[in-house]
Formats: C-alpha cells, sequence, structure tokens
C-alpha cells in the first residue's frame, strides 16, 4: 500500500530526470511529457481507491518512527487531488504538444513541467508541516521558471509580481513553522494537532493560525492578497496558464483546509468566522473584477480569484456538509477552469488575438468550440445538469443549515455575475459577427489542441451526471478531515 503513496512523487520526479537527460531529443523530450502524466493519473486512481477500501494511508520513509521521520499521508481529500493534479497534467500534457513552442522545449519546459507535477504532489501528501514548506517550494522554483520561459517582456513582469509575493508569503510561512516548532516541539501535523490542545495561551494559538492565514492565503489569492494573480497568469503560454490555473492555487487552498480542519480549531468562532468573511470578500472582488475584462485570459484569472471564494467558504461554514461540498467544488472548478483556458489558447489561435473586441464570429465559423466553450462555462455558472449546480447547491444548503444567509446570498449573486461574465465572453467572441468584410483565414487547429479541451468539457458533465456517488465520496472525505 505504501507504493502508492510514494509512486505520485516517484513517477514525475522520473520523467523530470528523464527528460533532462535527453536534452535536444525532442520526441523523446514530447512523448515522456504525455507517458510521465498517464503513469501519475493511473498511480492516482490505485491510491485513490486503496484509500477507498482500506482508510487513511500512512508511510514513513526511510523506516523512522512518527513523529520523528518523514510521513507521508493519504486521505481521501488527498487522493482526490493527486487524481486531479494527474488529470490535468495529462490534459495540459497533450495540449501542451500544439502550444508549446520548440524554443521553450529547448530551454527545459518538460523537467520543468513534471518537477512542478511532483512538488504539487508532494504537497498533497506529506503529513509534515515542515515539508508542506519544502514542496511548496519546489512548486516556486519551477512555476517561476515556467511563467518566464521565453524571455517576453510581459512574462518578466508578471513573474516578477508572483514571485516577490511568492516569497514573501514563503518567508512568512517559514516563520509560522518556526513558531508552530517552539510551541509544540512538533512538525508531524497529526503530533502538533495533539499538543495544540494542551498549549495553555489560546491567543498565541490563533496568532499563530493567522500567520498560516495569511501565509497560505497569499498562495491560495484569497481577497485583499489576490492581486498577483490576474497580473501574471494571463502572461504565459495558456498550457501553462491552464496548469497554473487548475492546480497552484488549489494547493494553496488545499493548505488551508488541511491546517484549518486538524491543527487551529481552538478557536472556531473567530477564526472560521474570520474566513468565511474572506471568502465572500474573495467571491464579490474577483466576479467585478472579471466583469470588467475584455481580455479572455485576465478575466479567466479573475474568476480563479472568484472560485477559491466558494472553496474557503466550505472551510468557513465548518461543517461536514460544507466541506464535502468543498471537496466536491474543487474537482469542479479544477476541471471547468483548465478546459476554460484551453479553449481560449484555441481560439487564439484561429484568431491570433485574446482582445474579446477584436473577436467575433467563432460560432458560425467553428460550432464544435462554441459547444466545448459552453460547457464549463455554464458549469462554472453553476447551470445543471453541470458539475457546477451540485456544487454549488450543496454549498448553499450547508449555508443554509446553519443559517449564514449573507454568506448564501453573496454566493447566489456572484453565480449570476459569473453567467454575465461568461455569457460576455459568449456574445462577443461566439456570436457577434467577426467585423470584418472578409472572412479571417482558415487556420489549422492541432488535435493535441482538440482533445484535451473536449476531455475537460465532458467530464464537467460526466461529474454532473455522477453527483450523487461523487458526494458521497465528498462526505467521507470531509469524515476524515473533521476526525470523525
Amino acid at each position: 500500500m505504501g507504493l502508492w503513496l510514494i509512486l505520485p512523487i516517484l513517477i514525475p520526479f522520473l520523467s523530470a530526470v528523464a527528460t533532462l537527460l535527453a536534452w535536444g531529443q525532442r520526441p523523446f523530450q514530447r512523448a515522456m511529457g504525455v507517458l510521465g502524466t498517464v503513469g501519475l493519473l493511473g498511480a492516482g486512481v490505485m491510491l485513490l481507491d486503496s484509500v477507498w477500501r482500506d482508510g487513511i494511508q500512512t508511510l514513513q520513509v526511510g523506516n523512522w518512527p512518527a513523529p520523528f521521520g518523514i510521513t507521508l499521508y493519504a486521505d481521501l481529500f488527498s487522493a482526490v487531488m493527486v487524481v486531479l493534479a494527474g488529470l490535468i497534467g495529462l490534459a495540459v500534457a497533450v495540449y501542451s504538444l500544439g502550444n508549446i513552442d520548440p524554443d521553450r522545449e529547448q530551454f527545459g519546459y518538460y523537467p520543468l513541467f513534471h518537477i512542478l507535477l511532483m512538488g504539487v504532489c508532494g504537497a498533497f501528501l506529506t503529513g509534515d508541516i515542515f515539508n508542506l514548506y519544502v514542496w511548496f517550494e519546489v512548486m516556486l522554483i519551477a512555476s517561476f521558471v515556467l511563467m518566464v520561459l521565453g524571455g517576453e517582456r510581459a512574462q518578466l513582469e508578471g513573474g516578477i509580481k508572483y514571485v516577490t509575493l511568492n516569497l514573501m508569503a514563503s518567508a512568512l510561512f517559514l516563520a509560522a513553522v518556526g513558531i508552530l516548532y517552539g510551541v509544540t516541539g512538533a512538525l508531524n501535523m497529526a503530533d502538533a494537532a495533539y499538543r495544540l490542545k494542551a498549549v495553555e495561551r489560546p491567543g498565541l494559538v490563533t496568532a499563530l493560525a493567522m500567520m498560516f492565514l495569511v501565509a497560505f492565503g497569499i498562495k491560495a489569492a484569497v481577497f485583499p492578497l489576490f492581486f498577483w494573480l490576474p497580473a501574471s497568469y494571463h502572461t504565459p503560454p495558456v498550457a501553462i496558464s491552464a496548469l497554473f490555473s487548475g492546480l497552484l492555487t488549489k494547493v494553496g487552498v488545499y493548505a488551508l483546509i488541511r491546517v484549518f480542519t486538524r491543527l487551529f480549531v481552538q478557536d472556531v468562532g473567530y477564526t472560521h468566522t474570520l474566513i468565511l468573511v474572506i471568502a465572500g470578500l474573495t467571491m464579490v472582488t474577483g466576479v467585478l473584477g472579471a466583469v470588467a475584462q475584455t481580455e479572455v485570459r485576465r478575466l479567466l484569472s479573475f474568476h480563479i480569484v472568484s472560485q477559491i471564494g466558494y472553496l474557503l467558504m466550505g472551510l468557513g461554514l465548518f461543517t461536514p456538509t460544507a466541506l464535502a461540498a468543498a471537496v466536491f467544488f474543487m474537482a469542479h472548478v479544477v476541471l471547468a477552469k483548465a478546459a476554460l483556458f484551453l479553449v481560449g489558447g484555441i481560439a487564439y489561435r484561429l484568431r491570433g488575438t485574446y482582445d474579446l473586441k477584436k473577436l467575433g464570429g467563432l460560432y458560425r465559423s467553428h460550432p464544435g468550440l462554441a459547444v466545448l466553450f459552453l460547457l464549463p462555462a455554464l458549469s462554472l455558472a453553476g447551470l445543471p445538469p453541470l458539475s457546477g449546480f451540485f456544487a454549488k447547491l450543496a454549498l448553499v444548503w450547508a449555508g443554509l443549515e446553519t443559517g449564514q444567509f449573507a454568506i448564501v446570498a453573496a454566493a447566489l449573486g456572484v453565480s449570476l455575475l459569473t453567467l454575465f461574465s461568461m455569457m460576455k465572453i459568449w456574445n462577443e467572441a461566439f456570436w457577434k459577427p467577426s467585423g470584418e468584410d472578409d472572412p479571417p483565414p482558415a487556420r489549422k487547429v492541432s488535435l493535441t489542441l482538440w482533445l484535451p479541451a473536449a476531455g475537460l468539457a465532458v467530464l464537467t458533465i460526466l461529474i454532473g451526471l455522477a453527483a450523487g456517488p461523487l458526494f458521497v465520496l465528498s462526505m467521507r472525505a470531509a469524515e476524515q478531515l473533521l476526525g470523525m
């Protein structure tokens, strides 16, 4: 069973090594880029099956006993996140075959891609708070180089903002880890949680919780710490933007859920109420930023921020139903956001611009692309029977159960504005005439671009159709998070 815990980290590492050793062998690197993600997805599925059948899995690396050694830990939430990382990794790897230019491939795109996936999976599977910091740094280094790979001016500007804020978050995270160790004498999260209960200074524990909230909040792009994301995520090639949108901020949310369900539950009335307020403000400011945009990638980047608010809403409500809804929403939004970025990349390939004012006529010339846009777009807005409807319904239900009517109203209002902004893209890019006397010349779009976008779009339907069994899985994951 320990094999399934180590493979999601080992497979991306070996794939990165293989692509690095094959420097200059472009066909091999491209093949390994895809095969490595297939292996990661397979390992993630097997890990999920193992945790579902046998319960929470742990592995003591080097046979050092807990809490002294490095612990790998997987509950259902961790396993679901690894599967999502495999799905997004596979979709982006295939999409990269038609989107990433040879120059970027030559400068290490595929090794960096797999190192990033290794860092993401390591963060999902660690049971040690210091090693969570280490995996965050692995992700930061790989993601920063991927963001500026190519050296374009916009990329460098976005990359500076990205790395500056994330380095500040990392410094605060490391300081918080040091204080946690000073207070508890433990870095293993399960051991630290046990020792925190015995701390006689609750104010110190709450202050420590706030340090982790700010550190992870920057990485998750929550209000008011989100401004770096829409300033940077739209600058690299769309395959990289899709990878970032699907995974990076979600690792920050994962960390918030992990520490505020395991470590910091002593003052729920304060900490989780604050998280709920931040959730509402994140939703509203993100969607208002999206409504004001006319560039597709910036609009979608603001929606990343907005959707983070829904995930925090589940954590802030802090009930089994709410946490289950957050897990379900996580699966929905990871797939829908990545799909929208990939569809945006296809539109760019066809028209040569991301500017909504310069787009138009795509519905008439490429009706299939219009369908691929509408599926994740309407899912993001929460229309039935797509995945977003059931995810938001569960969150709203949890909010009504706890009497938190303000956050419910915010969630419903933001859904309407999300629908408005998605229809804005539809009207400008797909429905209105192209505005040119002559139709734009047909540009060939590779099958490697169509397949990942179609696959993720179809998954938004399948998740909606299988909402019942998947919510049962999410409820079990929530119960494990709460130690029930």
